[in-house]
């Protein structure tokens, strides 16, 4: 497949598509089938058209047919005898479709190209994984000096960047709602808990508690490490028999609590309110203090500069910089929840940035948090920068980050007729039945309404099956039916962007289109 020529392939496409299909597949050659839409097409249709057209065996040696046909390539390839497959659902993706050809990539009959990418990428991401979960990986690369051993995990240059999910306040939450919170973080993609303690409390008899937390976790399957974090020296002391790693050790504490496990060192004196602001004095002072903690015994320090929200952004990434050209070796973490939950902006191109900027400094531990509603979702989308960042470029990769914008704009119109009517609102008429709408548990739930007598609730993720489910149960007016279809999708939107929804609120109100656009 690897040396077929371009004027050996046939692209297949409807008619609407044809200028963009012999855009991006230019050195093809293209079959214009008389179907508008290519989506309508069916296999059998495709094999039909090219056997009247007189196609044969001996014609091309490759057939690519749209993406988004129904159905199998493999019909076509039995009617006519060249090997078929499904190309990319979208025409733009021709060049890296047909680039990938040349690199011998290997398509399918039945899913379309750039599902594959995706699927390919992140194979790769899986082998990446599995190699460095290996056990004798894992017993050479810790002999070397820039990888790190926390509880039963693997951390350092050698392996993937680990997010810690931080639980703020987990006192306050309970047992429960600790283990809960942790089930959450680890199945959106954590490597560590953190067990994040009140500031200006102690709170002695929890820290008990974290066996139990640990154990549990484990009966869900999640035998990870657990995180500490503190500035209290006695909570601290408390927990050395119970965490793997302890956040944050300073000047003010660090001749109170001397251990062998890994320590994360940060560039302060809490008790002074001391913090150097400039990059080189902070490199200078949090240098002195690793020499100090390893001259009192501590066994692993790990430096965290301290990732400081805007307008200081840029002078601890300086810091972060300054100190890794001075201490290559060295395992950093960086709090990246601290820029993202101190700015009111979507998390999503934040989290990616910054896991960039960790890649590129060697920063091998990210920790954050979900504690605000517009951090929702931090760890997830975290887990797939790193991913993404596993290759050369984080950039055609079949999957990505891109979730209310897109990469590229669809071409996607029709012709309009000779008689072109400009829409009318019409007055809208109650019915005796009317509905409400809400989201819950990851599901869109609506309540049948009779007056105020609320007659049924259907639940469902899919708007299509709830919507079928009222119009087999109630007879509403066809407009009735469309609003109430919008009022589904909007909530399967909110669920699918993990907001809040509100029945006839619109789910950006506030954002910048609605005033500039």
């Amino acid at each position: 497949m690897s040396e077929i020529p371009c004027e050996r392939i046939l692209l297949v496409t409807g008619r609407l598509a044809e200028p963009l299909v012999r855009k991006y597949g230019e050195g093809c050659d293209v079959f214009v089938t008389p179907v508008s839409v290519a989506a309508f097409l069916t296999p059998e249709m495709i094999a039909g058209y090219l056997k009247k057209a007189g196609i044969k065996s001996e014609d091309y040696d490759l057939i690519l047919i749209p993406g988004l046909v129904r159905g199998s390539a493999r019909l076509i390839e039995d009617e006519l005898g060249i090997p078929a497959f499904k190309g990319p659902r979208n025409a733009m993706d021709l060049p890296q479709t047909l680039k990938a050809l040349g690199e011998g990539f290997k398509l399918s009959k039945g899913v379309p190209a750039d599902e594959l990418f995706s699927f390919d990428a992140l194979k790769r991401v899986e082998d990446i994984r599995n190699k460095t979960g290996n056990r004798h990986y894992i017993e050479k690369a810790l002999k070397r000096p820039w990888n790190v051993l926390i509880g039963n995990l693997p951390a350092g240059r050698d392996f993937p960047v680990r997010i810690l999910g931080e639980v703020v306040d987990a006192p306050s939450l309970g047992l429960d709602g600790v283990v809960e919170k942790a089930l959450y973080y680890l199945r959106e993609g954590a490597d560590i808990i953190d067990i994040g303690m009140v500031a200006g409390e102690t709170n002695l008899d929890f820290i008990d508690l974290i066996p139990e937390v640990r154990e549990r976790l484990k009966r869900e399957g999640f035998d990870v490490p657990i995180s500490f974090d503190s500035l209290n020296a006695k909570e601290l002391e408390r927990a050395f028999d119970y965490a793997d790693i302890f956040l944050s050790v300073d000047e003010s504490n660090i001749e109170e609590l001397v251990t062998e496990k890994p320590v994360v060192l940060i560039p302060t004196n809490q008790r002074k309110g001391f913090f150097p602001a400039k990059p080189a004095e902070r490199v200078e002072f949090l240098e002195n203090l690793k020499e100090k903690a390893l001259d009192l015994g501590y066994g692993t320090v790990i430096p965290d500069l301290i990732l400081e929200h805007v307008p200081h952004l840029a002078r601890s990434v300086t810091a972060f910089q300054l100190y890794r050209e001075r201490n290559p070796d060295d395992v950093l973490l960086a709090g990246v929840g601290n820029v993202v939950e101190l700015y009111d902006a979507d998390s999503v191109g934040m989290n990616a940035l910054l896991a960039g900027i960790s890649k590129e400094l060697s920063i091998n531990l990210l920790l954050t948090t979900e504690t605000s509603a517009k951090a929702r979702g931090s760890v997830r989308e975290l887990r797939r920068a790193i991913d993404m960042n596993l290759f050369e470029m984080p950039k055609d990769l079949g999957f990505n980050l891109l979730l209310l914008k897109e990469k590229r704009a669809a071409a996607w119109r029709f012709e309009p007729t000779g008689e072109v009517v400009e829409a009318e609102k019409r007055p809208v008429e109650l019915e005796p039945i009317y509905f409400r709408v809400w989201v819950e548990e990851g599901k869109i739930w609506v309540n049948a309404h009779r007056g105020t007598e609320a007659v049924l609730t259907i639940v469902g993720d899919e708007p299509n099956a709830i919507i079928d489910t009222v119009l087999e149960r109630f007879e509403i007016s066809p407009r009735h039916a469309f609003y109430l279809g919008r009022e589904l999708e909007r909530a399967y939107t909110a669920l699918k962007l993990r907001r809040s929804y509100v029945q006839e609120v619109e789910l950006f109100p506030d954002f910048y289109w609605n005033k500039f656009v």
